[in-house]
């Protein structure tokens, strides 16, 4: 059970989704007694991201534990940077970059995603009357390559509202990696078809993250909330 001196919980989602791809971990966080926030990402680029989401961590007294899923991880690889307050960081079917990479790269960096032939791009405008690229996951194919193990009707409705990330926010190098001076946890997911399961052993390894594996797609906050619960409060106990 939670009590006054334990940390609020940042929970930041990734690509092609949105704060309420974590209803089911708030909702047992929050049965617990402890205090949760879920960020709405942006979704356009690394260092914007990263600089939203410190705003968010900046604005909450007492320590923070923060919780990435996806590109999310990436994001606050960036955002915990120099953030005294950030006790820990969790790694949900996440990337965990290194300074200069992107999840592009990692993503690439091992074979087996099949998120590529799936997704189709937009153009949205820019600053200026310049346009920029961004991705959908194309609803038809949305359930069997991002929740194969979420209910149809779920993953039907996940597929409509998902929010689409700026291809340049999934290319954009990392310029910091908290995980070298915070603590990290991570959660695998070994039926991962966006993130090869290969690729977030690696980066949960080289962060030297205390890591928890489990049969699960890359929608894992939504098909096993009490698995990625535990591991959130394995964080928040640690």
């Amino acid at each position: 059970m939670s009590s006054e001196n334990n940390p609020t919980i940042v929970l930041v989602h990734g690509a092609f989704a949105d704060s309420s791809s974590w209803n089911g971990v708030v909702a047992n966080l929050r049965a617990q007694g402890y205090s949760v926030v879920a960020a709405a990402n942006p979704l356009r680029g690394l260092a914007s991201d990263a600089a939203y989401v410190g705003s968010v961590v900046d604005s909450i007294d007492g320590p923070v534990v923060l919780a990435g899923h996806s590109y999310g991880g990436s994001v606050i690889t960036v955002a915990a940077a120099g953030k005294t307050n950030v006790t820990a960081l969790v790694y949900i079917a996440a990337f965990i970059p290194a300074e200069g990479e992107s999840a592009l790269e990692l993503t690439a960096k091992f074979p087996g995603s099949t998120l590529g032939p799936t997704t189709s791009p937009a153009q949205f405008p820019l600053p200026g009357g310049d346009s920029g690229t961004e991705l959908y996951i194309r609803q038809d194919e949305f359930p069997a390559q991002f929740a194969a193990d979420v209910a149809p009707g779920t993953a039907a409705l996940m597929a409509a509202t998902q929010r689409p990330v700026a291809l340049t926010a999934l290319q954009e190098p990392a310029a910091a990696a908290a995980w070298r001076n915070i603590p990290a946890f991570a959660l695998l997911t070994t039926d991962d078809k966006n993130i090869p399961v290969q690729a977030q052993r690696f980066m949960a390894e080289r962060a030297s993250a205390q890591v928890t594996e489990v049969a699960a797609s890359h929608a894992v906050s939504v098909s096993a909330p009490d698995a990625v619960t535990e591991v959130i409060l394995s964080a928040v106990q640690k």
